[in-house]
C-alpha cells in the first residue's frame, strides 16, 4: 500500500501505557530512500520536546494507515529514554549547528531561512590549521549520514535536467510494508496552475539543502505533458503502470 506521509503527519503516538505525543516529522535517508524514524512531539509531557522512535518499534503499523494513531512496543518510560531528536538531527541542521560553531555564528533564528541564520560575529576567530581539519571531517561526516527530514524537504523547489524551475515538493508518498519513499509530489503552482504530477523519487538526482532545491532527471516538456495527479485518489499499481510507461521507464517492483 501507498500513502501519503504528509497526511501521517499530527497521528497520536499511544505507548503501551498511555499516549505519548504526535507525529511531528520523519527523517529519511536520502540514498536507500528509507524511513529511519517517526519524530515524536511530546510536549507537554517531556521537556525534550521530541524523540525518535523507530517504525521497528511500531506494534500495528496498519493502525496508523486506517485507525489514525500509531501503536508502539514502549512504554512511556522507554519513551523519555529514547534518542533525542538533537542527537540525530537531519543533515541540514547538522551541518549548520558545525558551521555556525566553527565560525561563532549566532543560532537559527525562528522562522529566519539559512542565510538569514548565520549572521557573521563582529571579529571571526583566527582558526589553527588542526582545528580546521577537524571541522571539514565533521562537515563531511554530516554530509555522510545523508539523513533527511520530510518537514524541511516538503516545498523544497525542484528544476528540471534542463535547468528550468517546475514546481515545489507538496508530498512524499512511501510503501507501508517496507517504509520506503516510492515517490514524490510535485506541485506545478506557479507554472501550471491547479496542476500536480507524481514522479519517483529515484528521478531526483540531488537535494541542495543550502538552496532549498533538487533536481529532476527530467525535461520541463515531458513534465509538463505527465499524467495529472490527483491527491483524493489512491495510488494503485493501475496507476503507477501508467506514469513509468509514459516516462519510459522501468518498474520498481
Amino acid at each position: 500500500m501507498l500513502r501519503s506521509l504528509k497526511d501521517l503527519i499530527g497521528y497520536p503516538i499511544k505507548a503501551t501505557d498511555g499516549d505519548i505525543g504526535k507525529v511531528k516529522d520523519f527523517l529519511f535517508n536520502d540514498e536507500t530512500k528509507e524511513v529511519c524514524y517517526l519524530v515524536a512531539d511530546t510536549k507537554g509531557w517531556l521537556s525534550t520536546h521530541k524523540v525518535l522512535i523507530s517504525p521497528l518499534q511500531l506494534t500495528a503499523p496498519e493502525t496508523g494507515f486506517y485507525g489514525k494513531h500509531f501503536p508502539v512496543s514502549l512504554t512511556r518510560k522507554d519513551v523519555e529514554n529514547s534518542p533525542l531528536l538533537r542527537n540525530d538531527e537531519p543533515v541540514s541542521l547538522q551541518y549548520e549547528r558545525e558551521f555556525a560553531r566553527f565560525h561563532n555564528l549566532r543560532p537559527r533564528r525562528p522562522g529566519s531561512s539559512a542565510l538569514e541564520s548565520l549572521v557573521p560575529p563582529e571579529s571571526p576567530l583566527p582558526h589553527a590549521p588542526d582545528e580546521v581539519e577537524r571541522h571539514n571531517r565533521k562537515l563531511e561526516a554530516i554530509e555522510n549520514s545523508h539523513l533527511r527530514s520530510v518537514d524541511e524537504v516538503i516545498d523544497y523547489r525542484i528544476k528540471s535536467t534542463d535547468h528550468h524551475p517546475v514546481g515545489h515538493i507538496e508530498d512524499l508518498i512511501i510503501e507501508t510494508e517496507s517504509w520506503t519513499i516510492r515517490h514524490f509530489v510535485v506541485n506545478l503552482r506557479n507554472w501550471l496552475p491547479s496542476r500536480s504530477v507524481l514522479l519517483d523519487i529515484d528521478w531526483l538526482m540531488d537535494f541542495r539543502f543550502g538552496d532549498s532545491e533538487a533536481e529532476v532527471n527530467l525535461t520541463r516538456q515531458q513534465i509538463k505533458e505527465s499524467p495529472e495527479f490527483h491527491p483524493e485518489q489512491p495510488v494503485n499499481r493501475q496507476y503507477e503502470k501508467m506514469l513509468y510507461d509514459y516516462y519510459g521507464r522501468p518498474y520498481y517492483w
